[in-house]
């Protein structure tokens, strides 16, 4: 076996890895009842099959310029997906549509009394 097709073996897995934690995260998004379990759902499993599949890639086409693609569109999804989780669940939590009879600890209770 060459080192080719272990690279390209390993692409396969990966990207396969990555699709079926993207898919997790579209189904955990359907599932999921309420905006926090939403949110975890949206930005965990997603931003690392993101990773993971923009690694396959550049394994895959095995040059500089595919990396250098690749970098700045991990980077702004690492940066803007917890980014805007938080914003969204902070205006959630501001409506009232987060149950906070579920939440462990509630540190924005604080700030709601001010």
């Amino acid at each position: 076996m060459t080192i080719d097709e272990t690279l390209d073996a390993v692409a396969l897995v990966l990207v396969l890895i990555g699709a079926l934690l993207c898919l997790t995260a579209g189904i955990g998004l359907l599932r999921f009842h309420d905006v926090t379990t939403r949110l975890h759902a949206a930005t965990k499993p997603q931003v690392l099959g993101l990773l993971l599949i923009a690694v396959a890639v550049a394994l895959s086409l095995r040059s500089w310029s595919a990396f250098a693609t690749l970098v700045p569109i991990v980077v702004i999804q690492m940066a803007t997906a917890p980014l805007s989780a938080h914003m969204v669940g902070r205006q959630a939590y501001r409506n009232g549509t987060v149950d906070t009879d579920e939440l462990v600890v509630d540190e924005l209770a604080e700030d709601g009394e001010r």
